[in-house]
């Protein structure tokens, strides 16, 4: 099996297992996979091809395919960012396709291209914010202080998934 349809056979399921549609303009949708192919290749995951990539891993955590902004894009405008997931209304009526707003934060779109330009590998060595220190083996879980969601990964997520609250607003979550 091909990478390309390694990936097409993925994005069906995921799109199946969560109530979703792949693009219906078949154009669209064979540009879309062939970006995720080419991201894939170029950095060693399937980073969203309608946005600009650091080619570092944990800047990018957010728009890798499917991305965190996806279930909130196909709630409120019917379709993701790119256009590869999508409601059924605009299953059933393509012409409804079209462009909507960004939701990935500037800062971390700025981040993730300084560190990208800089060859560099912590947020530390680009701003002067503080990162909580990971013990070896240990995993950094993240609290949004507006309405408690938790997740574990290397950095907070640009935008919390379930109130919208900005990374600055997440701490350090630990069990006392």
């Amino acid at each position: 099996m091909t990478e390309k349809q390694t990936i097409i056979d993925a994005m069906k399921r995921n799109a199946k297992d969560n109530g979703y549609y792949l693009c219906p303009d078949q154009q669209l949708f064979s540009d879309l996979i062939d970006g995720l192919e080419t991201n894939t290749t170029r950095y060693g995951y399937g980073s969203c091809p309608c946005r600009v990539a650091s080619g570092a891993k944990k800047y990018d955590v957010d728009i890798i395919c499917p991305c965190e902004y996806r279930d909130a894009d196909v709630d409120e405008y019917g379709m993701c960012y790119c256009g590869l997931f999508v409601n059924e209304k605009i299953k059933n009526n393509p012409s409804l396709l079209g462009p909507i707003p960004e939701r990935r934060l500037g800062e971390v779109i700025d981040v993730a291209l300084a560190a990208a330009e800089k060859k560099t590998s912590t947020l530390k060595e680009i701003t002067d914010k503080p990162l909580a220190r990971k013990t070896t083996g240990a995993v950094t879980v993240w609290r949004c202080t507006v309405c408690g969601y938790l997740c574990a990964r290397e950095l907070p997520p640009p935008i919390c998934p379930i109130c919208k609250a900005k990374a600055e607003r997440f701490e350090v979550f630990t069990i006392r």
